[in-house]
């Protein structure tokens, strides 16, 4: 099975309205649909423009502009529900700190179907600046979903530099693990990148990381945003040598694509140089 996917290199607006918000991912699925993608991944902390819309007060306080975008969280939903349904995709739409009835804040990277579903996957892994200054905590629960695609999971940004969270959705399924990511600094978005190429190389399965670019002074959460999207694969024979099938220049805005073959991931777990995948369970011998 071969399947088009578009990862996002996503650029922070500063918003006048709501119909400027709804305008923007609608032009962005959009172009995506247009060139064939089926599978669309935008990057973590995406949402965060929204702040905007609240005023200086509130985009400049770390606390007030996450309660208050509480607010907007159903028609974040409603968006992207309807996106996917009209054009018949499976959208990733970044991620969204959403409050729990406890009061604490994840980070939640939904995943939307062409039928209407509805599913996430809640950051596990929480930096230091979401620990001890945004206080957003860590997610309880490793999913897989099931698509039209086969089994795909999400690694949301520095979920991808610990191989144990990918191993476990790999066991349970997944062929494909979908990384939306922000980064501030040229060594965090290596951080990600190497992460995301390892998480490929030692489960043998395609790894699709998005990133979002570029500066928004405004934003106390979001000001710079550095990265380039990039499709990885296993390093192996019916594969790049490399082990990067696409890749976006850094810091620009736009989509990179590329196309899946799915039914290669279970030939090059059973017929390649190297069984990565299968020998992963022999590290144990040693522990």
């Amino acid at each position: 099975m071969n399947v088009k996917i578009a990862s996002a290199q996503y650029d922070i607006s500063f918003l006048d309205n709501w119909q400027a918000y709804q305008d923007k991912s609608e032009h962005w699925v959009a172009e995506a649909v247009t060139q064939g993608a089926k599978i669309l991944l935008f990057p973590e902390y995406n949402s965060m423009e929204l702040a905007s819309l609240f005023g200086q007060a509130v985009y400049s306080s770390l606390e007030r502009q996450l309660a208050e975008m509480q607010s907007l969280l159903a028609g974040f939903i409603s968006l992207f529900q309807g996106l996917a349904q009209r054009h018949h995709c499976l959208i990733q739409a970044g991620t969204f700190p959403v409050r729990l009835e406890s009061g604490a804040y994840h980070n939640r990277a939904y995943l939307f179907f062409p039928d209407g579903r509805v599913d996430y996957q809640d950051k596990m892994m929480m930096t230091r600046f979401e620990n001890e200054q945004w206080l957003i905590t860590s997610g309880e629960e490793i999913k897989c979903f099931d698509t039209d695609y086969g089994r795909i999971a999400i690694n949301i940004c520095y979920d991808s530099e610990f191989p144990l969270l990918a191993r476990q959705q790999v066991e349970a399924g997944a062929d494909l693990i979908l990384v939306p990511s922000c980064t501030d600094t040229l060594a965090g978005y290596h951080r990600v990148k190497i992460g995301c190429q390892a998480r490929a190389l030692e489960n043998q399965c395609y790894v699709v990381q998005s990133c979002l670019v570029g500066e928004a002074p405004w934003s106390e959460a979001v000001d710079v945003n550095i990265g380039a999207a990039a499709v990885y694969t296993p390093v192996d024979k019916g594969f790049p040598h490399d082990g990067i099938l696409s890749s976006g220049e850094l810091n620009t805005v736009g989509w990179v694509f590329a196309e899946l073959s799915l039914d290669s991931i279970a030939t090059v777990r059973t017929q390649g140089q190297v069984f990565n995948y299968r020998d992963w369970p022999l590290q144990n011998r040693f522990f």
